[in-house]
Order: C-alpha cells, then sequence, then structure tokens
C-alpha cells in the first residue's frame, strides 16, 4: 500500500518546513509514504526548502496554474508514480498533517472511497460569522447537489482512492473541492467524513480575492457540475415555469372572450402567452438535447476511465 500526500505550494517557504515535519512517517496498514511538492509558479525557495528536508517528488509549474489544475497535475503524478491513496493537505499548514493516518484509515479499511476533513468551521476562531453561515450554506446545497451529507464540503484536506480518482474528472479552473463531491455523490462513491482540529492561521487564502469572488466562483462550479449530471432538472423546471406564465395570459384571453365576447384589446395576452409557450417549448428541446449529451458524456467518462487504468497500471 503506497501513499502518496501532496502539497500544493504558492510561495510556501516560511510555513512548508512545519508542514514537512508534521506529515507522519508511519501509517498503519500503509507500505509506503511519498511525499510530492506542486510547485505552482513559486518564486521564493519553496523548492529548495523541501529538497532540505528530503522530498524527491516535484510537480512545477513555470507559472500560477491555481489550485484545481495543481490537483490535477499532482494526482496524474501520484497515480503514474503507483500510489494507491493520495492524500491532499496544504502548503500553508493550515490542516493537522498528523490527522493524515485517520483519513486513510477508512480508504485502507475498505469503508470508503474518499475521506474529506471536517474542519468544524464554527468553532474556528478567525472565520467571521459572515464566513462561516456561507460554509455551512455552500455545504448544504453541494450536499443537495450530491446527495451527501459531509459537514465541511469546502475543506481540501482529503484522501481519495485510487479507484476514485480513476472515476473522477476536474474541469473546473478554480477549485476541484466541490466539484469532485457532486462527481462523487452522483457516481456512488462512498465518502466518509473525519472531524479535525486546523491549526493557526498563518496568512490570507490566495485562492480568491475576497468573499464575493470566492462565492461567486463556488457558485459557478457546483452549477456546472450540478448540470453535468441532472440537465434535465434545470430544463424541465424552465419549462414547467414559461408553460405556467403562457397558461395564465391564454386564460385571461379566454375570459375576457366568454365574458364579453370580443377579443379586441387583448391581443397582447395572446402575444406574450405565444411567447412563453415557445420559450417552454426551446426549454423542453434544450433538456432532451442535455440528457442526450449527458449520456454521450458517461459513455466517454467511461473510455477514459479504462484510458487511465491503462495508462496508471503498475
Amino acid at each position: 500500500m503506497k501513499v502518496f500526500i501532496q502539497v500544493p505550494c504558492l510561495n510556501e517557504e516560511a510555513t512548508l518546513p512545519a508542514v514537512l515535519t508534521s506529515i507522519p512517517t508511519h501509517i498503519d496498514g500503509v507500505d509506503q509514504i511519498e511525499i510530492l511538492i506542486i510547485d505552482d509558479g513559486s518564486t521564493d525557495r519553496t523548492v529548495e526548502v523541501a529538497q532540505a528536508h528530503g522530498v524527491t517528488h516535484f510537480v512545477r509549474h513555470t507559472r500560477n496554474m491555481g489550485l484545481a489544475r495543481s490537483f490535477r497535475d499532482g494526482v496524474d503524478y501520484a497515480l503514474s508514480h503507483g500510489a494507491d491513496i493520495v492524500v491532499n493537505t496544504d502548503g500553508d499548514n493550515q490542516y493537522p498533517q498528523d490527522r493524515i493516518g485517520d483519513l486513510v484509515k477508512p480508504i485502507i479499511a475498505g469503508e470508503a472511497d474518499i475521506v474529506i476533513a471536517d474542519r468544524q468551521t464554527q468553532t474556528i476562531a478567525h472565520f467571521s460569522p459572515f464566513k462561516k453561515l456561507m460554509q455551512r450554506v455552500g455545504s448544504q446545497v453541494v450536499n443537495r447537489a450530491a446527495s451527501t451529507e459531509l459537514p465541511d464540503a469546502a475543506s481540501g484536506f482529503r484522501a481519495y482512492s485510487r479507484a476514485s480518482l480513476l472515476r473522477l474528472n476536474v474541469l473546473t479552473q478554480f477549485s476541484y473541492c466541490m466539484e469532485t463531491i457532486i462527481q462523487a455523490g452522483n457516481k456512488r462513491l462512498r465518502i466518509a467524513s473525519v472531524a479535525v482540529v486546523t491549526n493557526a492561521k498563518t496568512r490570507e487564502s490566495r485562492l480568491f480575492k475576497n468573499a464575493g469572488h470566492h462565492m461567486v466562483k463556488s457558485a459557478s462550479a457546483i452549477m456546472r457540475s450540478y448540470l453535468m449530471f441532472n440537465p434535465y432538472v434545470i430544463f424541465a423546471t424552465l419549462a414547467a415555469v414559461f408553460g405556467v406564465l403562457a397558461v395564465i395570459p391564454f386564460g385571461r384571453f379566454l375570459i375576457f372572450w366568454v365574458a364579453s365576447g370580443q377579443t379586441s384589446g387583448h391581443v397582447q395576452s395572446l402575444i406574450f402567452g405565444s411567447i412563453m409557450s415557445v420559450a417552454a417549448l426551446l426549454s423542453l428541446a434544450l433538456g432532451v438535447i442535455s440528457d442526450l449529451l449527458r449520456t454521450n458524456r458517461i459513455l466517454l467518462e467511461e473510455q477514459l476511465e479504462r484510458t487511465k487504468e491503462m495508462q496508471y497500471r503498475r
């Protein structure tokens, strides 16, 4: 059993030593532990610091590519080097690396495909009340989209089995956290949660500019991922709304027609109703097309999974 612990880094020379020294050197049921540094365009001594601490596995970006790309490239490297489990932590020492053993334990036992650390955000002192609320709401939205019951969907401290990584595909350019949960939930992968206590804050987040930016990006990633698996829900809802908006003016026109026997002066109802009817029909048509595309995507993903199995064959 080989575990790769990947650490995405962007100018983390100050905090990286604390991360590397706190990573466990032994985990029950694990034969080999490897540390992988993903240097996402650092301009400081991040790589040199890692090498000084004995790290030999590196993925290097010549410029900043973002967290999602770093995660994807790290997974590719780990799987190609025989990883059975990939653990993702962070270079800012936010997460308690000594709990990595607890993250991989359910996977080793065959009880889970993915394990996500619950940071217990309501207890984090440097989180504002608004941020705590948004974390809770965001997790609820993701759980609804993925049919899961995770207390902290945004946590980046998590472990993935080799089999789960072969089935997941990271498409977003922002953050993989929400997307992989929605994919995993809809693909019926088993996801577990382990409560942890985070370390003291070392710096501000570099993933987003402000809370508004984070909310917009997260909402976009969630919506896109949800549409991939349930497009008919969105378009069926739109068709129903437009259908109701078509029936109301048509009904108004008929009421005036029956009551007065005249149709003049109420043509606007017919026009509006006709527009809404067309919109409803277009929504239905788009729903059918999107569902066909969904079927085609499933077939392509099955082919991609088999391709990955051959590519990463040990």
